[in-house]
């Protein structure tokens, strides 16, 4: 074999496996702030949290093989961050979250739905969470600019080598130094554990469930064929909630954290290089290896300072608000993308999917208005 051919090969390798190892850390920034601060508020134990992570990487890993992120549902995880559910009321709303989107894979009416939804609103959808993400990612490296600058710096290497291992640097580095500035951990007491109000599990459900079939479900599956365009068959609106729904109907009701597939979190994963199932394997090791060391993990994950999970999350902010349907959407179809993008940033996801809705109306009005009158128009002169 050519000596040249064999040394292109190797690099390739490590090109690839350095890519899905870097890139297995890239959702730091949406990962750590709910888990380190549920735990350390007592709602949820380490352990089965971090077991619940690992299976869902693995069920990512054989049902996918493509860096599908596992997430905390978010909505859920504020209001467990405010004080708002016990661990068992969020067993309960992750369990009938689950049970729910189990239910929805089952059916052609989630791939109807997802269907007829105008393309340019789903786009502005998904560029409208990834500015409510950086939004979020510049909150948080506004603790230590001196921290984030240098850490955006080298993650900003992933635009001129996107498989090198810039995430996993960033992240050691940051675990090396002194910083002072880490993550803050949710104010508020630990709520009995045993306190149940099905009130509050219904007010976490009304928050999360539109959240879930939006940005899990809708969004999720546009980001994966969008940067997986070869692999697109492996991931689908369907398979997406079956996969969700299975992971919280077996595994919340344990413990485990609910949990969903971000877009935020493909996008972020994919951004410092994941390409491959090495990535979830990854993830799903090192979860494993966190829920062994139990309590122990929470003190040294939250040693990570928080300016660096800021700069971790706002390149996946960059990566999910410049998707490549933003930029081949039709003219007329950009100011249905910026409303929806818009009401999304200061709304939430069902503000911005009503507003992206009513715009596409009025693009739609006003076209089959130009249409009518452009034959007149062609009569009369």
């Amino acid at each position: 074999m050519n000596p040249d051919t064999s040394w292109r090969r190797y690099q390739q390798a490590f090109a690839s496996l350095s890519g899905d190892i870097s890139g297995a850390f890239g959702d730091l920034g949406t990962l750590l702030p709910f888990v380190i601060s549920a735990i350390s508020l007592g709602v949820l134990a380490p352990t089965p949290v971090f077991f619940g992570f690992a299976a869902g990487y693995l069920l990512v890993a054989v049902v996918y093989r493509l860096p599908i992120a596992v997430q905390p549902m978010k909505a859920l995880g504020a209001i467990i961050l405010t004080g708002g559910l016990t661990s068992l009321e969020t067993a309960w709303a992750g369990t009938i979250i689950g049970a729910v989107l189990l239910t929805m894979s089952f059916t052609p009416h989630l791939v109807r739905l997802a269907r007829a939804l105008p393309q340019s609103v789903v786009t502005g959808l998904q560029a409208g969470l990834g500015l409510m993400l950086g939004v979020l990612a510049v909150d948080m490296m506004g603790a230590g600019w001196l921290i984030a600058l240098p850490a955006l710096a080298l993650l900003a290497l992933s635009w001129i080598w996107p498989r090198g291992p810039w995430a996993l640097l960033v992240v050691g580095g940051a675990l090396l130094s002194d910083s002072t500035a880490t993550l803050p951990l949710a104010a508020g007491s630990s709520p009995e554990s045993l306190e149940l109000s099905m009130p509050a599990v219904a007010e976490g459900l009304m928050a999360q469930l539109p959240l879930t079939l939006l940005n899990a479900v809708v969004v999720a599956t546009a980001v994966a064929h969008s940067l997986f365009p070869d692999s697109a068959r492996r991931v689908s609106e369907r398979r997406l909630a079956a996969t969700s729904g299975l992971l919280n109907l077996a595994l919340v009701p344990f413990g485990a954290m609910p949990m969903c597939h971000g877009a935020g979190g493909i996008a972020a994963h994919y951004r410092f290089g994941a390409r491959s199932l090495i990535a979830p394997l990854t993830v799903a090791a090192a979860c494993v290896l966190a829920a062994l060391q139990g309590p122990t993990v929470i003190a040294w994950l939250a040693a990570i300072p928080t300016p660096v999970i800021g700069a971790l999350l706002a390149n996946a902010a960059i990566e999910l608000m410049l998707g490549k349907r933003l930029f081949d959407a039709r003219p007329d179809c950009r100011p249905v993308i910026a409303a929806t993008a818009l009401g999304t940033l200061f709304g939430g996801a069902l503000v911005g999917l009503a507003m992206g809705l009513v715009s596409d109306r009025l693009r739609l009005h006003v076209k089959h208005r130009r249409a009518a009158r452009a034959p007149q128009d062609g009569g009369d002169s």
